[in-house]
């Protein structure tokens, strides 16, 4: 499973697995409870290597925040994202200091560490962007 497969699905709790295209969407499996479902083609889907995370320079993927958050908790599991906004905004700066405050909202920290906790119990260890062709460049 790489991270490329794995989607966020607004308005649906958790992260899940791209398994197949189907007529009226995409089928995908929960990471949280390995239910699979349907989202349609109206769902705003996500992969999370399409998301990034605003710095004071240019904006660093998230699988590069990922991989900075596994390194810091040494392949452990981070905070919860249901500690207190003060924790979490420290716990953040501590990973990725350089994070632009005025555009990085608690709930975008809260979301960060969910999924990464998510990503950790369902296995991943290591965080790659897809490799880019010299096609694509």
């Amino acid at each position: 499973m790489e991270l490329k497969e794995i989607l966020a699905i607004s308005g649906q709790p958790g992260l899940f697995k791209y398994v197949a295209q189907s007529t009226r969407g995409v089928i995908v499996e929960s990471l949280l409870d390995g239910r699979r479902m349907n989202a349609s083609a109206t769902s705003k889907v996500s992969a999370l290597t399409e998301i990034s995370m605003y710095t004071e320079g240019d904006d660093i993927p998230l699988a590069d925040v990922f991989t900075r958050i596994y390194a810091h908790t040494e392949g452990k599991e981070a905070i919860s994202h249901k500690e207190a906004p003060e924790k979490l905004k420290a716990a953040f700066a501590e990973v990725l200091p350089e994070y632009d405050r005025e555009r990085v909202h608690v709930s975008d920290i809260k979301k960060c560490f969910s999924w990464f906790n998510t990503l950790v119990k369902a296995g991943f260890t290591e965080f790659k962007l897809p490799e880019t062709s010299a096609e694509e460049a």
